[in-house]
């Protein structure tokens, strides 16, 4: 029979292909007639293959158990893109670069004179109890002045169409490689698809990572050796960290192939004797980078790393200190931060937020817990966080005791019905909500990922949607709607 769309019942929410009664968005056109051809063998031949080449390509993630094991997971992908029209797209990545651009005015200027916190802009008391402030890091200027060369702002659109941005990713944000293979899965499984629609590429991002990373480089006039920085193979993202290498062609190294000189420069060890490192694309966390200065125990990082890197005689992304800015209290102040430094409105709004480090918004939201989303400041992978509306008093004044001892290390948002995407479940189409995670490269120029990564909540009225919480991905199609 394949997929009736006139069954589709988007029930009020907002459908990122489906407009409703069966008809297309804007540049979904072409997928939605296609999918509506295919015989339902057909498509669950599709559906087969798609599992087959995810198993054969060794496409992975890492679970965490209570335990403290883990296990290698097939990384779960549905077959039904997310289409976003490029127009729309336009505004997005516009968005994006403004947002990027003054998140790295910030934390530079966290580093050096602080005029966000004396002009008022952002309350001083949030650095002093940040846990992502490095004073280590004080008077250090990056090349460029970027210190967040790659970031991951989360997105997701309420039931009235809004893009919103939820949250951005300044430290280690991951991700990207299932962007990639994505692209790679549907492409082997809908090939006439991209013969008939006009579908921005993602394959370049390798490339343009290179190029980005070889800007930061010391020695601009010589061929710099990049390298990937690694905690190991038990690591949750080591499939992305070896992915990145390969595509770059860089070397993977974890903390023991390295050390530093006597002349402050980073070595790597070769079988042909040491050779200098320029830049590090580090996905160690700060405290691991460097025995010296951070952790004395550590075994991820490198003896004198930071010493080699204030002196600037390596680079490092993203720069070390950059998570001040990865903070969900201090994100409440990123509009205002866009307005600071750039003298402009933010063309992406935040989600509304309460802080619960004001006692007046702390109180709000303490009355309305069973209402809201409640975050903790440094959390991540959906962790640390209340989803009040689908939680039990237990878990509610758990999560309300935390917050009265903490107030500064929790914000609130109200609960969003975030946008769905048809997804194939059980050998029907059904609605599943999702977000988007577009990549965002920044160090001479800013370039933004078409599209990025749609993550999708597999389960029936669940929002949540990390994979470590059950969550799936799709491919993103930003179709030139003109061309299709």
């Amino acid at each position: 029979m394949g997929i009736c769309w006139d069954d589709y019942r988007v029930d009020g929410l907002h459908d990122e292909v489906i407009l409703g009664r069966g008809q297309p968005r804007p540049g979904a056109e072409a997928l939605c007639a296609y999918l509506a051809s295919l015989d339902d063998a057909v498509l669950a031949q599709r559906v087969a293959s798609a599992e087959m080449v995810i198993r054969l390509m060794g496409i992975t993630f890492r679970v965490y158990g209570e335990d403290g094991g883990s296990i290698d997971r097939h990384w779960p992908y549905d077959l039904i893109p997310r289409i976003l029209p490029l127009p729309e797209w336009r505004r997005i990545e516009a968005g994006l670069k403004q947002r990027a651009l003054a998140l790295n005015l910030f934390i530079d200027d966290v580093y050096h004179d602080q005029r966000a916190f004396a002009d008022g802009i952002v309350p001083r008391a949030l650095l002093a109890t940040s846990k992502n402030f490095r004073s280590e890091c004080m008077g250090v200027s990056p090349p460029h002045g970027t210190w967040a060369h790659i970031c991951g702002s989360d997105l997701v659109r309420d039931r009235d169409g809004t893009v919103y941005v939820l949250e951005d990713n300044l430290r280690v944000p991951s991700g990207v490689s299932y962007m990639l293979e994505n692209r790679q899965v549907t492409k082997r499984c809908f090939p006439e698809l991209f013969r008939r629609a006009r579908i921005l590429p993602v394959d370049d991002y390798p490339s343009q990572l290179y190029t980005m990373l070889a800007s930061l480089s010391p020695r601009p006039g010589d061929q710099p050796q990049i390298v990937v920085l690694t905690p190991g193979i038990f690591n949750s993202a080591y499939y992305e960290h070896s992915f990145l290498a390969q595509r770059m062609g860089v070397d993977l190294v974890t903390g023991a192939d390295l050390f530093v000189d006597d002349n402050d420069c980073v070595q790597m060890r070769t079988i042909s004797g040491p050779h200098r490192v320029d830049v590090i694309y580090r996905r160690v966390d700060d405290l691991f980078l460097d025995p010296e200065v951070f952790h004395p125990d550590s075994m991820l990082g490198v003896p004198g790393l930071m010493r080699a890197w204030r002196t600037g005689k390596v680079a490092l992304a993203n720069a070390p200190g950059a998570g001040v800015a990865d903070d969900k209290v201090v994100y409440t102040y990123v509009p205002a931060l866009i307005r600071y430094y750039l003298d402009a409105d933010p063309i992406l709004p935040n989600v509304p937020s309460f802080r619960c480090v004001y006692p007046d918004e702390c109180d709000h939201v303490l009355a309305n817990i069973d209402k809201l989303v409640v975050k903790a400041a440094n959390e991540s992978g959906g962790y640390g966080l209340l989803i009040g509306p689908h939680a039990t008093e237990v878990q509610r004044n758990a999560f309300a005791d935390a917050v009265r001892r903490d107030p500064r290390n929790y914000m609130a948002q109200p609960m969003l019905t975030l946008s769905t995407v048809p997804t194939i479940v059980g050998g029907s189409v059904a609605p599943r909500h999702v977000d988007l995670r577009p990549f965002i490269l920044s160090a001479e120029r800013t370039e933004v990922t078409a599209g990025g990564l749609t993550r999708v909540a597999l389960v029936e009225g669940s929002t949540v949607v990390n994979s470590s919480q059950g969550g799936g991905s799709k491919d993103t199609w930003v179709v030139d709607v003109g061309g299709s």
